[in-house]
């Protein structure tokens, strides 16, 4: 069955397309919350609070973007607002450099280079912070971040630009040993 035939399924209140179109994505949305909270029990919480104002929304759900990109921009939503309610921004302690695409393969990466890039991530604004994660951790395109997010896929494009400058800038000290 397809996702667009499992999304009319559930708006007529079918509880298995519910539960197979919950399967299908509830990883991804997870690695989202997970990214932005850096607690297990927050991105947990944010994943659920995400699937029951999906499906309590199914209704608005218009097919113009895929299912898994609708569900990514409620999971940025519900996780940036929960952050705020508990003010938990500098907590996070999510190891980046697993899953940080722009690593050399091959080359060791020191503890410190962890603790820098997570801390440097933490102290990006928020709006680079969002699309970094969504575009280089999570792997969604700027056409998608900008529905998301509701901004023109050039401002992603400019915030991610913007962030990367700085992370790079912020972790200069650490270029020499990349190079060799």
């Amino acid at each position: 069955m397809t996702e667009p035939q499992l999304v009319q399924r559930a708006r007529d209140g079918d509880h298995s397309a519910a539960r197979a179109l919950y399967d299908a994505h509830v990883d991804r949305v997870f690695r989202i919350c997970y990214r932005f909270a850096g607690e297990d029990h927050l991105a947990q919480d944010f994943t659920q609070e995400t699937f029951v104002r999906a499906f309590t929304k199914i209704e608005t759900f218009r097919g113009e973007a895929k299912f898994g990109t609708w569900l990514g921009s409620i999971a940025t939503t519900v996780s940036l607002n929960g952050l705020r309610k508990v003010k938990r921004f500098r907590t996070r302690e999510t190891d980046l450099v697993d899953d940080f695409r722009a690593a050399p393969s091959g080359i060791a990466i020191e503890p410190d280079l962890d603790e820098r890039l997570s801390r440097a991530v933490d102290d990006l604004p928020e709006g680079y912070r969002t699309v970094f994660i969504l575009h280089d951790l999570e792997g969604y395109t700027h056409e998608e971040i900008g529905r998301m997010l509701g901004i023109q896929s050039g401002t992603s494009k400019s915030q991610l630009f913007r962030a990367r400058n700085r992370l790079r800038d912020e972790l200069s000290d650490f270029a020499g040993e990349w190079a060799s």
